[in-house]
This record gives structure tokens, sequence and C-alpha cells, in this order.
């Protein structure tokens, strides 16, 4: 098949390239060659999917089977790209999220979960918003047709290349040796899911023709968060490495050292009735379709890899932080901060 993959040079677009390239699809990518290097074997063709006139050139002389949209952050954007592709490609795969559900993450969502109310002729260039990837599918469905679309609304994704960095924080704090403040309940259950995996999904989908919708994470109960820091532990050999585990309600008491969830420990979501549903979307639907996910521990290996021989590739913060190029909140929490807390409350 000739995909399109409208992204294709970092993380989840990487993902599906290579996954395709395998399996012997022609790739074309379309992005501005700002966030990495194009795999070799793709026709990389560089523009900005906000431009008309580069979009224009993208399709002159270029027909595809397939489209998969890893990148459209506003509707706008789904908007342009779904009218010029509608007669230049048979099927159109969006990567969503499960941000675009109106319940997430308060409560337990399916593919029949309410959407946020975003219109696919919401104005560009809005702020970041949840309901964003909501108009993005809107948007897809209107100008592509429902019956050659898909939508695959991803839950977190983790693996190599990661951008989040939440599972690359782990290891390389695992790897600093230690105690090390583990938040919670060890046997809280967590779903996330390597980004191989989905890649491969969505390809299944997108070569039988699939349209419609999945809620495209790992099973929930699947994995505990104990279980995902002592693979952590193990993966980076940390055998000096303690575990001390503080339950939520220390942690998030108010005052200076109070311990955000999500960034400063990684995706701890504490019990708190508003994200209550996090960790529990109904997969049923993709694993009746055929979604298997790999053992966590093959993902934190090839992680842990990949992250040993990449090189510099974040920003540091001052206080040694870790934090994405570009981003203000660095990921993870600062180590005199973990140090007073542990002395306080452990």
């Amino acid at each position: 098949m000739k995909i399109l993959l409208l992204g294709g040079s970092s993380f989840l677009g990487r993902a599906y390239a290579v996954e395709a390239l395998a399996r012997g699809h022609q790739v074309t990518t379309f992005n501005r060659g700002r966030s990495a290097a194009d795999l070799p074997g793709v026709e990389a063709v560089r523009g900005d999917r906000d431009s008309a006139e580069d979009l224009a050139r993208l399709i002159d002389g270029r027909t595809w089977d397939a489209v998969v949209d890893t990148s459209a952050q506003q509707p706008a954007q789904a908007v342009l790209t779904a009218r010029l592709l509608r007669e230049r490609a048979g099927h159109y795969t969006f990567v969503s999220s499960v941000h675009a559900f109106a319940d997430w993450p308060a409560r337990v969502i399916g593919e029949d979960s309410p959407l946020h109310p975003c219109p696919a002729d919401t104005p560009p260039d809005q702020p970041f918003s949840a309901a964003l990837k909501a108009g993005c599918e809107r948007a897809v469905l209107e100008g592509f047709g429902a019956g050659r679309s898909l939508v695959l609304n991803s839950g977190l994704l983790i693996g190599p290349y990661e951008i989040g960095g939440r599972l690359p924080w782990w290891l390389e704090r695992m790897a600093r040796g230690g105690r090390v403040l583990a938040p919670g309940d060890p046997h809280r259950t967590m779903q996330v899911i390597d980004v191989r995996d989905f890649a491969a999904f969505g390809l299944d989908l997108l070569t039988a023709g699939t349209a419609g919708r999945f809620l495209t994470t790992a099973p929930p109960g699947r994995l505990s968060f104990g279980e995902w820091l002592e693979t952590c532990r193990t993966v980076a050999g940390a055998t000096d490495t303690e575990l001390v585990w503080v339950p939520d309600a220390p942690l998030l008491a108010e005052g200076p050292d109070r311990v955000e969830p999500w960034s400063e420990l990684p995706l701890w979501a504490p019990d708190l009735p508003e994200i209550a549903g996090t960790w529990l979307a109904d997969t049923g639907r993709a694993e009746a379709a055929g979604l298997r996910c790999r053992p966590f521990a093959e993902t934190a290996r090839d992680t842990w890899d990949w992250l040993r021989t990449r090189g510099p590739a974040e920003d540091t913060a001052a206080d040694g932080r870790k934090g994405r190029p570009g981003t203000a909140t660095p990921m993870g929490i600062e180590p005199g901060k973990e140090r007073r807390l542990l002395a306080a409350l452990a």
C-alpha cells in the first residue's frame, strides 16, 4: 500500500513509519523536518500542514491508499487536510486521544462516551485544550466521510523515542540510586501502551479498511504502579535503589512541598474523584479487533537501551530535572524536595 503519514519523524509517527516499512508499504511523510530525521526508505516531503500552498505541493501528482494523521492539534488543520485528501486517498486514520471524551478522566469511558462539544469549524490557533481533539475528529469525519475514516483514541503512549519523558524519567531516577519516593498505592493499576503496539494495531485496521472508533490503550488492570517501579528499577540495574512508599494524602497536603500529580512524580494519579477513571478506559472493542500489548518489561528494557545510546536530547533545568525542549515545566520532582519529603514522611 501507499501510505501518507502527516507527521512521521518522531515517536508515534516514527513508530508508524517503521512498522509500515517493515510490512513492505510505500511511505510518504509530510512534516517540517524539525523534530527528528526522516527514516531511510520514506519519501519525505517538507511543509507546514497549516499552509494550503504546502499541502497543494504535497498532493501535486500524488495519490495514496491511506493517510495516517498523527499531528493535527487544531480542528482547522484537520478540516484542511481531510478536504484536500478526500479525492487523493482511500482511507483516513486520525490518531485522537482519550482527552477528546468529556467524561475522562473522572469516569470510565468507552467508544460511545460523549465527546467534548468542540465543532469542526472552530477558528484556528486556539489555546491548547482537551476539547480540540474532539473538534479534530469531527473535522475528519465530516470532511473525509465516516465510512472511510478511522479514529483511534490513544491512551498514554510509552516506549523508545518517547517524547513525554515519563518512562525515561523513572528509569533515569532509578539509575541514580538512593531512596526513591514511591507515591500512593503500589497496587493501584494503570493503563499504558507501547507506541509500537499502537502503530501495529493501527496499521492492521488500516490495511483492512476498517472504519469507526477504537479506544486504544492497554487493558485495565494489566499493570500496577508497584510493578511499574520495580520493573524500572530492575531494568536500570539499580541494585542500590530503595523504594519508599508514601500515601497520597501527605503528598497532596497544602504547603511548599506539596507534590503535583502526574508531572512531579510522572504517572502518579492519586485517589481523587476528579481523576477516578484515569486508568479505567474500556478497551474491549480494540481487544476484540486484535489489539495485543507486549509485556511492560520489554518496553522498559528497550526504552532503557535507547536512553543509553541516544545522547543528549533534552533541556536540563537549573535544578537538574529533565524537560522536553521548549517546555516550561520540567518533568520530575526536584531532588532536594524529594529528600525533604522522604525525611519528613517516610
